[in-house]
Parts: C-alpha cells; sequence; structure tokens
C-alpha cells in the first residue's frame, strides 16, 4: 500500500518538476537563443548599411575633387611675392 502511495507521489512530483521547471527553462532558453539571433543579424544589417552611406558619402567628395582640381589648374594664376 505504502509503495504505491509513493510511487504516485513520486510521479506526479516528477511530473510537476518537469512541467512546471524544465519545459518553460527550455522554452526560454530556446527563445532567448533566438531573440539573440534576431539582434545580433539587425546588428550585422544596420552595420552593413553603415559601410554603404560611408563608401558613398567618401565617394561623392572624391568625385568633386578632381572636377575642381582641373578647373584649379586652368584657373591658377602666378603672382610675385612683394618684399
Amino acid at each position: 500500500m505504502f509503495k504505491i502511495l509513493f510511487w504516485c507521489l513520486f510521479i506526479y512530483f516528477l511530473y510537476r518538476f518537469i512541467f512546471d521547471l524544465v519545459v518553460p527553462v527550455s522554452r526560454t532558453a530556446t527563445q532567448f537563443k533566438r531573440k539573440v539571433a534576431e539582434m545580433q543579424q539587425q546588428q550585422q544589417q544596420a552595420f552593413q548599411e553603415q559601410q554603404q552611406r560611408y563608401q558613398a558619402s567618401t565617394a561623392q567628395p572624391q568625385q568633386a575633387r578632381t572636377g575642381s582640381s582641373s578647373k584649379s589648374k586652368d584657373d591658377y594664376i602666378e603672382f610675385e611675392e612683394l618684399k
């Protein structure tokens, strides 16, 4: 009689332990991993966008410099320095 009662209580506590602690913890761990991966992906995308904007912004001034340098060579007037 006590063996049956003991096993019933053991199974009940084991059931409670598994479904009240183990399952929620595993779900939380899975969600946490998914969110971390999502945040890393967003961070990688933001970094790539920033790199593209930086490359685009550095390419434009170089084009402007090359265009203005040809004009400045033609417009240069020599002068003598007065003492």
